[in-house]
């Protein structure tokens, strides 16, 4: 376990190795689950400030979905979550010519068109997040791949030998900033050192 400020990291998002592979996996994560993607509560803002801006982005499905259901619903496991079709495929979401589930929320940001890139719960997958019931301000990071959707990617993970924490070196630092990553980093290479 590594500790930094007030996050704990297991050890495995340092020592596992990771690569999405979208042409094996075709982005089952945003339709794979037990809810819609988590959302922090400034997120929900942003789904409200945004939505106009990312609707020609969406499928007539999710919009219709989102009409019924809102544009984030609460669930009692995950907290506020974005909404699904049918319980699979996230609305915001779309399927490209190669059959890939795409964001429509990152393909508004990709066209510059809004300032948000996605919901962090997404960026850092297959990191996950959670909160101490204990102390609400301790945050625990944890490395959980799905074990059949992300076979491809743990795979082309250790071929490129990439580590899972480095593969999301961009979300890790739009998340915790720049210096949090750094020591993150550090203590990576001196674990790995350590090993040797």
């Amino acid at each position: 376990m590594i500790a930094i400020d007030n996050v704990l990291i297991s050890d495995e998002v340092v020592e596992e190795q990771f690569v999405c592979d979208l042409t094996r996996c075709k982005g089952g994560c945003c339709e794979d689950g037990d809810a819609g993607a988590p959302l922090l509560q400034s997120e929900l803002d942003y789904l409200k400030d945004y939505y106009d801006v990312v609707l020609p982005y969406m499928t007539p499905e999710g919009i219709s979905e989102n009409e019924k259901q809102g544009k984030f619903i609460y669930d009692k496991h995950f907290g506020w979550v974005t909404p699904t079709i049918k319980g699979e495929m996230c609305t915001y979401a779309f399927r490209d010519t190669e059959g890939v589930i795409k964001c429509g929320i990152e393909q508004a940001y990709l066209d510059g068109k809004i300032p948000w890139k996605k919901p962090i719960s997404c960026h850092l997958f297959p990191i996950k997040i959670s909160h101490s019931e204990v102390d609400p301000s301790m945050e625990y990071m944890n490395y959980e791949p799905r074990e059949d959707l992300c076979k491809a990617a743990c795979k082309l993970g250790k071929k490129l030998k990439v580590p899972a924490y480095v593969f999301l070196k961009e979300a890790i630092t739009r998340h915790y900033g720049e210096e949090f990553y750094q020591t993150l980093d550090q203590t990576a290479q001196y674990m790995k050192e350590q090993k040797a």
